[in-house]
């Protein structure tokens, strides 16, 4: 890694950090620049505004988040837990709630769908490869699985992220999990214990 990349990245987990500690909207430029021990114009070589840091920080997140996702492949699990695996995976931690409430404000609702894009790219080729190895077993017998696979990210994106949902909310989720992927009834039941619980 280049120096000026190393830069770069010890700014991006300066950013995180405090983004994480204060975050995204009381964090100023100036304390990153602060607490980086840099010059402003250092911190403008590297990025245009807050904002552009912001995105690069969550897509720092997705990368540690795909790392985990990828162990998943060669993990030992029944290939429909480890589809599962896989989406939690990308889920991201409690202490990572303030970035996520920064994403979920009407304010920033371009920037949320950019990042959602973003995560389906990298998750949907991940889910499509297992979907392909669960066709091989038998477990599923379906076809044009990156669209389905995209059906059910978006589907469990609606339903769970804000955390308002109800029993039967959650059973029609995996009524529809099943079909897309012609799985066999009761085959994605234990998707019930994996859902985040509900907000107070």
């Amino acid at each position: 890694m280049k120096k000026g990349e190393r830069r770069k990245l010890e700014l991006l987990k300066i950013a995180y950090r405090l983004f994480l500690s204060k975050g995204f909207e009381n964090t100023s430029v100036d304390e990153i620049i602060e607490a980086a021990g840099i010059a402003k114009g250092t911190y403008y070589y590297h990025f245009e505004s807050k904002e552009q840091m912001l995105e690069e920080v969550i897509d720092m997140m997705l990368d540690a988040e795909e790392e985990k996702a990828r162990t998943v492949l060669t993990s030992d699990m029944p290939v429909p837990q480890k589809l599962i695996s896989v989406i939690a995976s990308f889920r991201p931690d409690e202490s990572e709630a303030s970035i996520q409430d920064t994403l979920h404000r009407p304010e920033n609702i371009v920037m949320h769908e950019k990042i959602n894009r973003k995560m389906h790219d990298r998750i949907i080729p991940i889910l499509t490869e297992l979907t392909e190895q669960g066709i091989s077993e038998g477990l599923f017998d379906c076809d044009r699985i990156p669209q389905r696979m995209r059906v059910i990210m978006i589907l469990g994106s609606a339903i769970f992220d804000e955390g308002d949902y109800t029993d039967d909310d959650v059973s029609v989720f995996i009524d529809t999990v099943e079909g897309l992927l012609k799985a066999g009834k009761g085959a994605m039941e234990f998707i019930r214990d994996l859902i985040p619980e509900k907000k107070a």
